[in-house]
């Protein structure tokens, strides 16, 4: 494995640094304790982030004006809740639900990983949430960016090239400058049809232990670096350890 050289890494942030399903599972369980119902949240975990890439492509294709994420999780929740027959919620507490997505925790390995990148990096998230979504993951998080990027500062939604490019441009680096960390492929080969460098890191749980089996690891040689998960990336890059 030949590691290039990089300024600045920037990340997909769910399912790659934070854990969605069990964020959902975890709010949507205090739903069924509050309201005396018996929903399954996991089931419904994974039917509300289905609807994510559609959404994101109907923007896309430019069949409907760009909205932000909450807006798109709030239309596919309000479906949602009717196809599961989830009734008597407030407003509020529909809200509050919808906002979830900001109340995401790390996977365990994200933070240590990324104080160490940081001390060598510049790092960012380049998420399909919008600024201020991520913002209050990081904060809630203790997420430590050195700047937040987001698909919403080009109009676009990845794997757009725009999202990438933008990105670079903020940076005011060249393409190859940058690496791309993803947990997803589809987001890796399409930042490194823009010029990217990129990164795979594994995240078999992303789905829930049943689908772990499931989640293939790509050959080393698909993408610059195959790892485990944010320490192992370190490691790679170099990236000097942590000193307290």
């Amino acid at each position: 494995m030949t590691v290039p050289t990089v300024d600045a890494l920037v990340f997909d942030v769910f399912g790659t640094v934070v854990d969605w399903r069990s964020g959902v599972i975890r709010d949507g369980k205090r739903v069924n304790e509050s309201k005396d119902i018996t929903v399954d949240w996991a089931v419904f975990a994974d039917a509300w982030r289905g609807e994510y890439r559609p959404s994101l492509d109907r923007v896309r294709r430019g069949e409907r004006s760009w909205q932000n994420l909450d807006a798109l999780h709030r239309e596919a929740l309000e479906e949602l809740l009717d196809r599961f027959g989830v009734e008597g919620l407030a407003e509020t507490e529909i809200e509050y639900l919808n906002r979830v997505w900001h109340r995401l925790d790390p996977w365990p390995d994200a933070i240590p990983g990324l104080l160490r990148l940081q001390s060598d990096y510049v790092i960012a998230p380049l998420s399909n949430g919008h600024v201020r979504l991520l913002t209050n993951i990081a904060k809630r998080a203790g997420i430590p960016w050195d700047l937040i990027l987001s698909a919403e500062l080009s109009g676009h939604y990845k794997p757009d090239e725009e999202v990438y490019l933008t990105a670079v441009d903020l940076l005011d680096l060249d393409a190859d400058e940058v690496m791309m960390v993803a947990a997803h492929e589809r987001d890796l080969d399409a930042s490194r049809a823009a010029g990217l460098h990129t990164a795979y890191i594994h995240r078999p749980l992303e789905w829930g232990p049943d689908e772990a089996d499931s989640t293939e690891k790509p050959d080393e040689s698909a993408y610059d670096i195959v790892a485990d998960d944010f320490v192992e990336l370190a490691e790679h890059l170099d990236a000097s350890p942590i000193i307290r």
